[in-house]
């Protein structure tokens, strides 16, 4: 099918959203002149392509589901933020919280996502090809954050049970996170998101450190206070 275009220098915002959501028919989407606007292709819930042609701005492809879309060009904060499911690709940089609060599907950033990616993630799985900033997978519950690149400060920091693995150096854990064996099922599972980002046979997962928590702010104790 012929994509259906729409030209954000002439239409708003608002208008490919409701067309988005109202036309089931179209599979297939063009995004033309975005000019780092807001809120481009949010709320998406049809098995749909959506292809954005140039920058976003704040929380593009939030709340996605079933859609695969992809910015071909840098995000502004909370890309994909609360997505369920779909598959969202961004061909350059990501800026804060990239995947915030997503609880399915695939986050692929070709390029490098700054502070608390993957902040609150509930299941979404997150691969960046460059470097993550400090505080990334803060209060990740689950799902995975694959990092090819270096990671900043604090990685992790009151992880519940989400899956880390950096290829490069981390600049420190934060609270409760701690280094852990990389075993073959890891390893396989690593693997797989690799593969899902379609990088498998060209990265080896055996460069890959694997990390997650220690399990002491489950619950609060007195021994612990000084972590809380």
């Amino acid at each position: 099918m012929t994509a259906k275009v729409i030209d954000l220098a002439t239409a708003r915002v608002r208008d490919l959203n409701a067309a988005l959501h109202a036309d089931k028919a179209h599979r297939h989407w063009k995004v033309l002149n975005p000019a780092g606007l807001h809120s481009i292709a949010a709320g998406v819930d049809a098995p749909v392509t959506v292809e954005v042609d140039g920058h976003v701005g704040y929380y593009c492809a939030g709340m996605n589901q079933h859609a695969s879309i992809t910015v071909n060009g840098n995000a502004g904060v909370g890309l994909a933020e609360n997505m369920m499911s779909g598959r969202v690709h961004v061909k350059g940089d990501a800026s804060q919280a990239a995947g915030a609060t997503a609880q399915g599907g695939t986050l692929v950033i070709d390029g490098n996502a700054s502070a608390r990616c993957g902040i609150s993630m509930k299941g979404v799985d997150i691969l960046v090809k460059g470097n993550v900033g400090h505080m990334s997978a803060f209060m990740a519950q689950a799902g995975s954050l694959v990092v090819l690149g270096d990671a900043g400060e604090a990685l992790g920091d009151s992880i519940y049970e989400a899956r880390l693995f950096v290829r490069g150096t981390v600049a420190s854990l934060g609270a409760d996170c701690i280094e852990k064996e990389m075993g073959e099922a890891h390893k396989a599972q690593l693997f797989a998101r690799l593969k899902a980002a379609g990088l498998d046979g060209t990265v080896d997962v055996s460069d890959f450190r694997r990390y997650g928590s220690a399990r002491t702010l489950y619950h609060f104790h007195v021994d612990n206070v000084g972590a809380y």
